[in-house]
């Protein structure tokens, strides 16, 4: 006799295959888009830092006139601010109204051909490794329980109650970028004019560092190749600038 689908879901037992059934966590898709807005915010820090950074020590090779750093370093930051929050915008905007176009049509496929959408999720689920007479069990359970949640989770990999908000993101994006670009800012602005650059390197190359390992962390991935990484590119783009900068300070 087949146990009931959804009490093997919530008990922890086994499928018919002998395989365990993990119990779903309810706060595993909030905890999943916590996970992906601390990554995108750990990224447009370092996104504030490196770009910032170039700049300033690009402008500070070629002058050590404080204002003309201070105009430059400011312009970076708001347009890159500016420019984060609007492209994660319309990046969002993009995917959420795909996310609701894809709901729409689920929507409907499920009010004018139910039969059909019962039969296809129960093949969703064989495709997956349970057997024709536990899929079928399965996805009447779960059609009787919520159809189109169901059928989102299966087909679509969407949860129609965490769709993405494009404010949300735009501000996040904005508001981390800022954040990494107050570092390179001081960096340059606080030493006196020959301690101004090797500062801002160092500063940078140790900020750099602390989000590579901190993303690094976040996606489980390795620390040391993730931290060499951005320190090495950062380095690279920190070094380009500066010797533009030198050469045009040196023309002019």
């Amino acid at each position: 006799m087949l146990v009931n689908a959804r009490e093997r879901c919530d008990t922890g037992q086994m499928t018919a295959t002998g395989e365990p059934i993990h119990r779903a966590d309810p706060h595993a898709v909030s905890v999943h888009s916590k996970l992906n807005w601390l990554r995108a915010g750990v990224l447009g820090a370092n996104d504030g830092i490196v770009s910032v950074a170039a700049l300033v020590v690009g402008v500070a090779a070629a002058t050590t006139d404080v204002a003309a750093i201070l105009i430059a370093g400011v312009a970076s930051v708001l347009a890159g601010a500016t420019s984060m929050g609007l492209g994660e915008y319309v990046s969002v905007s993009t995917q959420r109204d795909t996310e609701r176009a894809l709901i729409a049509k689920e929507r409907r496929e499920l009010d004018t051909m139910p039969q059909h959408e019962l039969e296809e999720l129960e093949q969703l689920y064989r495709e997956k490794g349970l057997s024709r007479e536990t899929a079928r069990v399965v996805a009447r359970e779960l059609t009787e329980h919520d159809a189109l949640a169901a059928h989102l989770e299966a087909e679509l990999h969407i949860n129609q109650d965490d769709v993405v908000s494009p404010w949300h993101a735009a501000g996040a994006s904005a508001l981390s970028f800022l954040i990494g670009a107050v570092l390179p800012m001081l960096a340059i602005l606080l030493p006196p004019p020959e301690w101004r650059i090797p500062t801002t390197f160092v500063a940078v190359i140790v900020a750099l560092a602390v989000t590579g390992w901190t993303s690094a962390w976040i996606g489980g991935a390795p620390r040391t190749r993730a931290v060499l990484r951005v320190t090495i590119g950062g380095a690279l783009a920190l070094a380009a600038t500066w010797a533009i900068g030198a050469l045009l300070g040196v023309a002019v």
